[in-house]
């Protein structure tokens, strides 16, 4: 094999680094705008204990989440008439932009202490930056919150506890 015969894989090798550079740029000049406008909408329409954050994690990786962070405001009442209830923080929906320009999109669950953390992550899917949308956006957090109310209120098969 000559050397010429390289040219064909360099050439692809530039241009998937174009391609990388083409999408972690409209993730940082749109996609992440629009999921953090999104996001704070609806935790703002709808206050039930939840914040938005925006990270920088993994080097130059980054990433907008929807997370439970407190217990909803009006619910506080009838929690106290239960004195060993606990909220349990932690669950969250992640936008998280991988190292090739994709956003990754999984949940996390909230955990329990003393029990197995086998299944509390669970993957939404992989996307190019631009397939983003405010609709997209508010399907994932459908998605999101029934799974978070399957988690409160599990299945008998799948309880958790006693």
């Amino acid at each position: 094999m000559k050397i010429e015969h390289l040219e064909e894989r360099v050439s692809d090798y530039r241009n998937s680094i174009q391609t990388v550079v083409d999408k972690r740029m409209l993730w940082k000049n749109t996609t992440k705008n629009v999921l953090l406008k999104t996001l704070k909408e609806i935790a703002k329409q709808y206050d039930i204990g939840w914040k938005v954050q925006e990270l920088n994690w993994i080097r130059n990786n980054e990433a907008v989440n929807i997370t439970f962070d407190s217990f909803p405001p009006e619910m506080i009442d009838c929690t106290n008439l239960i004195p060993a209830y606990q909220f349990l923080p932690g669950g969250a929906l992640i936008f998280s932009q991988s190292y090739n320009g994709d956003v990754f999109i999984f949940m996390i669950l909230p955990e329990i202490e003393n029990t197995p953390r086998d299944n509390n992550l669970k993957e939404l899917g992989q996307y190019t930056p631009d397939m983003i949308t405010e609709k997209m956006i508010v399907e994932k957090v459908d998605e999101f919150l029934k799974e978070m109310i399957r988690w409160e209120e599990p299945s008998l098969k799948n309880k958790v506890g006693y």
